[in-house]
């Protein structure tokens, strides 16, 4: 729990940071533990994929009011409310800098959810905060041998993460594989990296260098 509290201080530290430069900043918060379980206890007796997603999007918003209080209470400029839409959330940037939500509707995870918010509000890239440090051909958690890498085109990416459909509740890989889609036709730039180091996402949010994978069109690399 301590370690819990010492990395959301931390995050709080960077976007209260980044504030005070003017960044605009939206967070889009992923349902962990708590989605994953209350998925699986359901499971057994729903036998619906978007009742079972809309679960894990309940743990979502849960977690997405955490750290949006969290902001609040450190003097953070953020949305008054938890954004349900990618529409709502581009309308809170017109009032505060800083806008969090969790998940929207079934079929969409927050991985996706966080593209297309930054498609939508123009952002310069979208940082996608996983529990590995980087892209791997294959779950380096299984497979020691597994080749990772620091630098994918978004075509490179989608032949890793698998073609463009939602199939199940709960489970998740590196990045969702229906948002690497949007983000490649959005030709948007992708920080992939290790949610646990906050030296990364401070870099990926600066624009600097990081221990991680940027994915990036055939043009811009």
């Amino acid at each position: 729990m301590e370690e819990r509290h010492a990395w959301l201080e931390e995050l709080v530290s960077i976007i209260r940071d980044r504030v005070l430069v003017d960044d605009r900043i939206g967070i889009v918060v992923g349902g962990g533990a708590p989605a994953r379980e209350g998925i699986s206890l359901a499971r057994p007796i729903i036998d619906n994929e978007d009742r079972l997603d809309r679960i894990g999007i309940a743990a979502t918003r849960l977690n997405a009011t955490i750290v949006r209080e969290a902001l609040a209470d450190a003097g953070v400029m953020v949305s008054g409310t938890i954004a349900h839409s990618i529409n709502e959330a581009t309308m809170l940037f017109d009032e505060r800098p800083v806008v969090v939500m969790g998940g929207t509707r079934p079929g969409h995870t927050t991985d996706a959810v966080a593209i297309r918010l930054a498609i939508a509000s123009e952002a310069e890239r979208c940082i996608i905060c996983t529990n590995v440090d980087r892209v791997y051909d294959s779950d380096p958690r299984i497979n020691p041998q597994a080749k990772s890498y620091d630098e994918l085109t978004h075509e490179k990416l989608q032949k890793i993460v698998g073609p463009a459909e939602h199939t199940q509740a709960g489970p998740s890989g590196v990045v969702d594989p229906m948002g690497v889609a949007d983000a490649t036709v959005a030709n948007l730039t992708l920080c992939i990296l290790d949610g646990r180091e906050h030296s990364q996402i401070k870099s990926a949010i600066e624009g600097d260098s990081f221990n991680g994978t940027i994915v990036q069109s055939e043009e811009e690399e």
